[in-house]
């Protein structure tokens, strides 16, 4: 399938453009440390990642990828929380990637007249200074995160935040991810989606969300639009 018409492209971030998974398991793992914890293998951490940071934190309170909501004391899941936000801070994007084709692909697109944008369940005040320390914030209009508006995926808000900002149908956008998330968003939307084989989906295949196109490498992108 090609999409001929579209001008809005919303992109997942991480899982998506960037691998951020080794910083987020060393800041995991450092107020694991800071609260008497053992801390998990990058491996384990990497299957968590996806539904924002306190979801992440309370996987690894509970050691675990599924949990109960009511076993987790308000208390020490926000001082965990807040701790784990304070380490990432110091250094979001320090062994933070971009996968590969990700800029030339963006930087393309970006010349064709296509407007790039993100929506991305982390923390909003992260994605600048990762973008900066990657080299392609001046490629993006417009940004959002999981504490920017009400609701974050799979909540449709979000996308239709981005087509509402930026003049542009949902007809005319497309949601790129790589995981449920996005993919759930989108068809709550009723926009059309392109998922990337890659990433974090929990082990899951991507494909049984039923995205309009599944790409195995991100430059793949830019066959898919033309």
């Amino acid at each position: 399938m090609r999409f001929r018409e579209k001008k809005l492209l919303i992109f997942d971030f991480d899982g998506t453009l960037i691998d951020s998974v080794p910083d987020l398991a060393s800041a995991l793992n450092a107020m694991l440390r800071t609260l008497g914890r053992e801390p998990f293998s990058i491996e384990i951490i990497r299957e968590w990642v996806g539904n924002g940071a306190q979801t992440l934190v309370s996987r690894a309170l509970c050691g675990s990828r599924d949990f109960d909501k009511a076993s987790l004391a308000q208390e020490p899941l926000v001082e965990a929380l807040d701790t784990f936000l304070r380490y990432y801070e110091k250094n979001p994007a320090k062994e933070t990637l971009l996968y590969d084709g990700v800029k030339a692909t963006l930087q393309e697109l970006h010349s064709r007249g296509y407007i790039l944008s993100i929506v991305t369940n982390k923390p909003y005040k992260f994605i600048a200074p990762i973008l900066e320390a990657l080299e392609i914030k001046d490629l993006f209009t417009l940004y959002i995160g999981a504490d920017s508006l009400e609701h974050k995926k799979p909540h449709p808000e979000p996308l239709l935040h981005i087509c509402k900002e930026l003049g542009c149908s949902v007809n005319a956008s497309l949601m790129i991810g790589d995981s449920k998330n996005d993919i759930l968003a989108a068809k709550a939307a009723k926009m059309d989606s392109v998922a990337v084989s890659y990433g974090y989906n929990y082990g899951e295949d991507i494909g049984a969300y039923e995205p309009d196109v599944i790409i195995e490498h991100f430059s793949d992108l830019k066959q898919v639009v033309s």
